[in-house]
């Protein structure tokens, strides 16, 4: 048994939910934002999304104290709630999900790099920049196997410095701030030539157009509930994901709304990439894009360590369970998953390659890693909600009363469905083909399990059934609009 001692408490458990979050894309967080909505637009998108992902963090607190026995947190509680099908699509698009935020690190990684080694790395996805990121991937993948305990205490020391340039800029920025810049053309509704405006559209269009950066900078709030077994208690899992999220809703709402005090909704939309670094080097000059730019190799690095940590963690406790084959349940001496970790890195760096041959490699990393994170999500608030109806399974003893953790589950599953409607039922087709890719995998492990019951329930193969239908259509999609989507 692992002494008490070796687990994780909230400091390194905070600093790995927050650095999950904080990755390259908040840096470029002025010009994704604006690329679509104005100022008006962005502070309605950022309440929406700070209510939501409220509801959403809250289920995974209340879920960690009602269940401490799901100690996987985010597969367990599919399982628990809806069986070993449902269970193993969490588990499975939760990791492939993790795969592709990583590709999207690595491009982010390199297209800044680019920045200190001009046209080496032009768009994160040319020849060098495959060669890099494979080598990152690879760096990565030996750093966890050291330890899943030791690569956290380092992620608490990059979080440190994911922050500093951070905090650097808003202070900078929120001092400079204009105030009749910053409400001119509040709404996105006028044509300011001199300014770079233009109409933007309605503002629920606005508002639907931030919506995958909203969720895509909030992917890792579930980080210590994945890798709850690694924690000192269940009560410091709960805590650490709040005080996570409450710390990264502060600093993306000011990262967003604080540069329109300076720039303009069409300056900012047409900023260079990271967009913070162009914006504090109009502001201080030439040492704040320099500043900025370091800022975002460190935010990286820091948040791809974390994710290769909570990606190997996820099938090695499926193993564990019997949803994923047996060997995923492999270790080395150092407690790492390892064999989850090698298949892993292996599809990970199948992906690097793939990317080579994407005009618009981060947006597509981006969509595709949101779309197959909200089932995942949408499955625990659900389930939260079911429990809540059932005396047995909720506990009267934790802190939320049972009208609360009800009224969080219906609220965060609505939050969930909205998301996919903002997301477009596009990238849904295309994520059905990943997850009935799957499917194979979980027959094996059923067979692996117990052979004397069927693979399927009758529900779960009628599932099974449409998931491959939707699956097949998607794949058709994908490739009638290959142009368009890559």
């Amino acid at each position: 048994m692992e002494n008490n001692s070796k687990k994780m408490g909230i400091v390194a458990l905070s600093g790995l939910v927050i650095s999950a979050m904080i990755g390259g894309g908040v840096f470029n967080l002025p010009q994704s934002m604006a690329a679509n909505a104005s100022a008006g637009a962005i502070l309605i998108a950022w309440v929406i999304t700070g209510v939501g992902m409220w509801f959403v963090a809250n289920t995974f607190r209340i879920l960690s104290l009602a269940r401490p026995d799901a100690k996987a947190g985010i597969y367990s509680y599919g399982e628990l709630g809806f069986g070993k099908f449902t269970g193993f699509l969490m588990a499975w698009g939760y990791w492939i999900c993790n795969c592709f935020a990583n590709i999207g690190y690595a491009i982010l990684l390199m297209d800044s790099l680019n920045y200190f080694f001009p046209g080496y790395f032009t768009g994160g996805n040319n020849f060098y920049s495959i060669i890099g990121g494979s080598i990152i991937i690879w760096v990565m993948y030996f750093l966890v196997m050291a330890g899943v305990k030791n690569a956290a205490s380092l992620n608490v020391i990059s979080t440190i410095g994911k922050l500093v340039p951070l905090i650097l800029f808003l202070f900078i920025v929120i001092f400079s701030i204009k105030l009749s810049m910053l409400f001119t053309n509040f709404w996105g509704t006028e044509t300011l030539i001199s300014l770079q405006d233009k109409p933007l559209g309605s503002l629920l269009n606005q508002v639907k157009g931030t919506m995958l950066v909203t969720l895509w900078v909030f992917i890792g709030i579930e980080g210590a509930v994945v890798i709850s077994d690694r924690a000192k208690d269940q009560a410091t899992v709960g805590k650490a994901t709040l005080l996570g999220f409450l710390t990264c809703l502060i600093m993306y709402i000011l990262l967003s709304l604080a540069p329109f005090g300076s720039y303009s909704q069409g300056q900012l939309a047409a900023m260079a990439l990271p967009s913070t670094a162009t914006a504090l080097a109009g502001i201080v000059g030439k040492w704040g894009d320099w500043i900025m730019n370091a800022g975002v190799i460190v935010a990286i690095l820091g948040s791809w360590l974390v994710w290769t940590i909570m990606l190997a963690e996820m099938p090695l406790a499926a193993a564990k369970s019997g949803s994923f084959p047996k060997i995923f349940a492999k270790e080395n001496k150092n407690g790492s998953a390892s064999f989850s970790l090698i298949v892993s890195t292996i599809i990970m760096q199948i992906i690097m390659i793939l990317v080579y041959f994407s005009h618009n490699a981060w947006s597509l990393m981006l969509n595709i890693t949101g779309v197959m994170i909200l089932p995942c999500y949408i499955i625990c608030t659900i389930y939260l909600f079911k429990i809540t109806t059932k005396n047995e399974e909720y506990p009267e003893d934790i802190f939320s009363s049972r009208k609360n953790s009800a009224i969080t589950g219906i609220l965060g599953s609505a939050y969930g469905f909205w998301l996919i409607y903002a997301a477009g039922l596009n990238f849904m087709l295309v994520a059905s083909i990943v997850y009935a890719i799957g499917i194979p995998l979980f027959i094996k492990a059923r067979k692996e399990s117990d052979l004397s019951k069927p693979v399927f329930t009758p529900y779960e193969r009628h599932f099974s059934v449409i998931l491959v239908i939707l699956g097949v259509i998607g794949f058709i999609y994908l490739i009638m609009n290959y142009k368009t989507l890559m």
